[in-house]
């Protein structure tokens, strides 16, 4: 059933298929499809100071507005990012703005962080979790800046989403590496990040003051990032005191196998073609960071081998996006089996 609904909703536009497969996803889960015939891998790890049900979770992008959570968390991930969500609603860029290159397993994609907005979301998010998620199933948060605030602003921007979801998320992603809103990647200027990142770590704190949760805060970087500019960034993260690091979003150049009718668009390639990238960031990250801080890795995973391959270069969880829409759920499984192998124990699934 899930491969055939893959093959049509590969035949449609890519943004139509987009919103039809997250209704698509939810349905299934109310109507107890999902929980039928999926049966998720769980195999806790304790990090940031959470029990994730398994190494597997859904990067954010695919699910901006929290539209489908549940229905995620049905088809086995052990944890899902939603957003990137900004302060205001914004409609992103003009359409088109989502392409795919499936000869490479990529996508290029532009879509500027739309989304209904830091009100809309908490919203949902509080109706959420009236019913426990599930045990392990953990709720990031990615936050952004509006594209009509100016970068000398942008840490209002920040610290207002942060405000709107500090109590409905489990952990909390700073995106300042996002190629589709104009200027934003200047945020991971050594000085600029850590002002940025000392102000969100500082508000959060507020926030929890006397309360005993965690709310962990991660950076999100770019893969095009020089192994200078990591070594700069690497040293922030460890002076403000964050707690963990997303490698990486999406990149600006094309390294593809062949010509693409596509490749001239602008936007942030993803899929596979943006691991070898990944990989080098998290390497150069690991190195640097020497373990004191957590690293998820995200970009190119569509099989265990490309998995593997970030871990093995520091990643402690890894996400999933272009690869699953490419690859189904099935993905989330192999992988997760993959990550943990005595759980290819029968009698430990």
């Amino acid at each position: 059933m899930f491969e055939l609904a893959r093959r049509i909703l590969l035949w449609l536009p890519p943004e139509l298929a987009h919103g039809l497969s997250l209704r698509g996803m939810e349905l299934a889960q109310r109507v107890g499809y999902t929980q039928r015939v999926v049966h998720p891998i769980y195999k806790p790890v304790e990090l940031l100071g959470l029990k994730f049900r398994n190494r597997v979770g859904l990067a954010a992008g695919l699910d901006k507005d929290g539209v489908a959570v549940r229905g995620l968390f049905a088809l086995g991930f052990g944890f899902v990012e939603v957003g990137t969500v900004t302060p205001r609603p914004q409609p992103g860029n003009a359409r088109p703005r989502l392409f795919r290159l499936p000869g490479e397993g990529a996508l290029i994609n532009r879509m500027g962080f739309n989304n209904a907005g830091t009100a809309a979301l908490r919203q949902r998010l509080v109706e959420l979790r009236r019913q426990p998620l599930g045990p392990g199933c953990v709720l990031g948060v990615n936050i952004g800046k509006n594209r009509d605030t100016a970068l000398p602003q942008a840490s209002d921007d920040y610290l207002e989403a942060l405000r709107g979801v500090h109590d409905v998320a489990d952990y909390i992603s700073v995106n300042v590496s996002s190629p589709n809103t104009p200027g934003l990647r200047k945020l991971q200027g050594a000085r600029e990040l850590h002002a940025l990142l000392r102000a969100v770590v500082a508000e959060r704190d507020a926030l929890l003051a006397g309360s005993p949760r965690v709310l962990p805060v991660l950076a999100k970087l770019a893969p095009d990032l020089t192994p200078d500019e990591l070594t700069e960034v690497a040293d922030v993260l460890l002076d403000v005191g964050v707690e963990g690091v997303i490698a990486s979003n999406t990149t600006t150049t094309r390294p593809l196998d062949a010509p693409s009718r596509y490749a001239a668009e602008q936007g942030g390639l993803s899929g596979c073609p943006l691991n070898p990238l990944a990989e080098r960031c998290i390497e150069h990250l690991q190195r640097r960071l020497a373990g004191r801080l957590p690293i998820i890795g995200v970009g190119g995973i569509d099989d265990v081998n490309s998995a593997t391959r970030l871990v093995n270069a520091g990643a402690s969880l890894v996400q999933l996006y272009t690869g699953f829409i490419y690859r189904g759920p099935e993905l989330i499984r192999e992988i997760a089996l993959a990550l943990d192998p005595e759980l290819q124990n029968p009698e430990l699934r």
